[in-house]
């Protein structure tokens, strides 16, 4: 890695993936390319000791880096003087990366103060984390997915000071800590807000019509896992929300009823998607798609596939709006590390075939030599 850095000193982007290089190569990068703008990391072997481990960054980059994406790293509070030192840094990505992040994200706030958005999965966080967050006001992406510790409490200080915010997504795993308080927070302040995804969240037609009423501009929305948005919900949806153009209910109690509301509401709606709702039925979405035939009505059962409606723009869950992943764009280079990834799983797979063939041939050859020595 020191001398792929010494020689690539313009590097832009730079994705890494089960590589076993550490902190030495990393830093090796970091100090000698000055234009790099954009680096993502995901289960980097080459650190084991976070206590002792040598800070990573933030080098010539931290300049010029924009994007840092962080995946399934034991270690990754390392890079938090990379992060940390990364003063023009506007995107911070963490997926399923162990340890208590709030300390570093409260440190993260101060020293860099552009940030614009933030992508939180499976991470140990909680309103700690979150009121630090609510310190960058140039935030407008937000992503909480499966952070069971952030609450009402976090959610409204985000709201309350990042009024830039333009989409939300919250996946809160079915923990009922975030629900319409949080949300008429959200309501209160962000009015530029245009897309909102909720997963495993129970809103009601309380938060769901103050979001229609205070966020003119919502165009894109999805609901899912959501055990209290039922008819009335979706009517009320149906009635305040004029400037929707995209609609997807998964896994909710609504039904035929509800979905009538459509014919005469949201007048801007262009696409509507109805997945494992099981009181919607065919007969409902054809009459739909006869009333209102400049619609495009999708009704999916479903009944085999797993139930995680998940948005999350950082794995591979379906995008419940199928929208084009804006916050998931860490580069082509992301990419190239998944495909490799993929390319070992596969060879993983054959090597396991290949293993499998030599026990059964050892197992035959044993015990035809047991049967000839007792003959």
């Amino acid at each position: 890695m020191a001398a792929f850095a010494k020689t690539c000193k313009n590097l832009k982007k730079l994705s890494c993936g089960s590589c076993t290089f550490g902190a030495l190569g990393m830093n090796a990068v970091l100090d000698n390319c000055s234009a790099l703008e954009e680096l993502s990391v995901k289960r980097l072997r080459g650190i084991t000791d976070v206590a002792n481990g040598e800070p990573i960054g933030p080098g010539v980059a931290g300049s010029s880096l924009k994007t840092i994406c962080l995946k399934e790293l034991y270690n990754g509070q390392c890079f938090g003087p990379l992060i940390i030192g990364s003063t023009n840094l506007r995107t911070l990505k963490l997926f399923r990366c162990s340890g208590d992040w709030d300390k570093l994200l409260k440190s993260i706030a101060e020293g860099v103060t552009g940030m614009v958005e933030i992508h939180l999965e499976r991470v140990q966080v909680s309103d700690v984390g979150l009121a630090a967050i609510s310190n960058s006001l140039s935030l407008e992406i937000l992503h909480l997915v499966k952070t069971p510790e952030c609450t009402n409490i976090g959610l409204a200080a985000v709201a309350n000071r990042c009024k830039l915010l333009r989409k939300l997504h919250i996946d809160g795993w079915k923990a009922n800590r975030i629900d319409d308080q949080g949300l008429m927070a959200v309501a209160k302040y962000c009015s530029n807000l245009q897309e909102l995804v909720l997963i495993g969240v129970n809103p009601t037609h309380l938060s769901l019509e103050m979001l229609a009423t205070n966020c003119q501009n919502l165009e894109r929305l999805a609901l899912c896992g959501s055990e209290t948005v039922g008819d009335t919900e979706l009517s009320c949806i149906a009635a305040k929300c004029m400037a929707l153009k995209k609609l997807c209910i998964k896994s909710c109690p609504v039904s035929d009823h509800g979905m009538g509301a459509l014919v005469e509401g949201c007048p801007n709606l262009v696409k509507v998607k109805v997945k494992k709702c099981r009181a919607v039925t065919c007969e409902g979405a054809e009459w739909l798609r006869a009333k209102r035939e400049s619609l495009a009505v999708n009704l999916d059962t479903g009944e085999t596939e797993p139930v995680d409606a998940s948005a999350s723009d950082g794995g591979p869950q379906e995008s419940a709006l199928e929208l084009p992943h804006v916050a998931n764009q860490i580069g082509n280079a992301a990419s190239i590390a998944s495909s490799s990834n993929g390319r070992s799983t596969s060879f993983k797979a054959r090597l396991g075939l290949f293993a499998g063939r030599n026990i059964v041939a050892y197992t035959l050859r044993k015990l035809s030599s047991n049967s000839g020595s007792r003959s």
